[in-house]
């Protein structure tokens, strides 16, 4: 595993807040109120990672507002815009069964739940509004999109790395 597998994207900063070196994060994390939580984050800057600990967060909308012990002034954090916000999988929060990190589902095995035979390799997770999207290119080379929903994907194994899907009717054909 190398060392961007080790660390999980929890947000992106979008902006400073304030004079005082606050920064606004996009979230792209499924638990927001995490944030609350996590002591510390690595912010992955142009020129190196930074590993920076959260003193406050708020919430404004669909925005984070954090606040790290390193930096008081806005001019210590201008340079931050667009950086990915990072945690450690050991500074990860903990998963329920039957969840998993989208990033592990990558490089997984597809198999067609019927034929018992792989269908490809998931190579992308795509975030919709309404369910994921898992990305699969075929022994072919084709592209083919399976919706993240209980009736098309059955069973996904990280460990394993296998993802168990039913193809529905036409959804090959469709893509």
């Amino acid at each position: 595993m190398n060392q961007k597998d080790e660390m999980l994207r929890i947000g992106v900063v979008t902006t400073t807040h304030g004079i005082r070196g606050e920064v606004k994060v996009f979230p792209t994390t499924d638990d927001v109120s995490r944030f609350k939580k996590t002591d510390e984050v690595i912010l992955v800057t142009r020129t190196g990672n930074l590993t920076l600990h959260v003193e406050r967060a708020r919430f404004f909308k669909n925005i984070v507002i954090l606040k790290f012990k390193e930096f008081d002034d806005i001019n210590q954090v201008e340079g931050f815009r667009k950086c990915d916000l990072m945690v450690t999988r050991e500074n990860a929060l903990p998963l329920a069964e039957g969840q998993y990190y989208l990033c592990d589902v990558i490089g997984c095995r597809v198999i067609d739940d019927e034929e018992n035979k792989e269908i490809g390799t998931v190579t992308d997770v795509i975030e919709t509004g309404a369910n994921n999207v898992f990305e699969i290119r075929t022994e072919t080379g084709k592209e083919v999109l399976f919706p993240v929903i209980p009736e098309c994907i059955l069973k996904v194994d990280t460990e394993k790395k296998e993802v168990i899907a039913h193809v529905m009717k036409g959804l090959m054909e469709l893509n």
